[in-house]
């Protein structure tokens, strides 16, 4: 049997507080194998790995990566450092998601100076009434 690392632990209702998410993500990022808490009976325990990886899991939601390519990237953070290929698959990654926000900020750009013409277009029309 594997040896548990040590050092600080925390409970899930610890965790989740920490990260402002609920017992039920927690429970579900667990459940897909994202995070493997230790398990003391029907108590999750986890650990700075299990902490570490919530993090990155939450970063990566925040960036708009679906879960399955978060899976991917954490587990290159848990792979031998410096494969080239890892190292290009990730970048390949950033280079997506940052050229899928780019568009996102030029459509909201767009609605917003949209919305800025008609309301001109609005109030012009209101003040000749």
């Amino acid at each position: 049997m594997e040896a548990m690392p040590s050092g600080p632990t925390w409970t899930i209702a610890q965790i989740a507080d920490e990260f402002g998410v609920t017992h039920r993500a927690v429970r579900h990022y667990e459940e897909i194998g994202l995070i493997s808490p230790e398990r003391r009976g029907t108590t999750r325990v986890f650990h700075r790995r299990d902490r570490t990886r919530l993090a990155l899991i939450l970063r990566g939601k925040r960036l708009g990566f679906p879960l399955e390519e978060i899976r991917t990237i954490i587990d290159l953070f848990d792979a031998p450092r410096g494969r080239r290929t890892q190292l290009e698959y990730v970048l390949g990654q950033i280079d997506e998601r940052r050229a899928d926000l780019e568009q996102r900020r030029q459509d909201i750009e767009d609605a917003i100076s949209e919305l800025a013409d008609f309301e001109r277009r609005c109030r012009k029309d209101l003040a000749r009434l």
